[in-house]
């Protein structure tokens, strides 16, 4: 689990120095420039799109994990648009409150207890 960590909190580092030099280079005009590259059908809107696939799976799995409540929903929408630094947090955090328990990070608590 400590390695685990180490991984999530160089992703949080990397992404978000990235994340800030090219903001400050180019400002924040991502969807365009997203979208855009997708509707030019090349291979960086291919990348594109596969990305916003793993941003939706994210986004449904984190609300899952909370049962699709109102939290739920807003840790998915926020999973959805943040990104691999939010995903990132978001696992570290869990893996505190759960202690390491893998089946509690990846199902939440009480999915992981009527497992056993």
């Amino acid at each position: 689990m400590t390695f685990f960590r180490i991984f999530l909190v160089t992703i949080i580092a990397v992404v978000g120095v990235y994340t800030a030099i090219v903001i400050a280079n180019h400002g924040m005009g991502l969807y365009p420039i997203f979208f855009g590259d997708m509707g030019d059908m090349t291979w960086r809107g291919q990348f594109n799109l596969d990305f916003l696939c793993f941003l939706i799976m994210s986004g449904v799995w984190v609300a899952w994990r909370h049962a699709f409540s109102a939290t739920g929903l807003v840790l998915g929408f926020a999973a959805f648009n943040l990104g691999a630094p939010f995903l990132a947090a978001y696992l570290l955090v869990e893996s505190y409150r759960n202690n390491g328990d893998s089946a509690a990070i990846l199902l939440g608590k009480a999915r992981a207890a009527n497992r056993r």
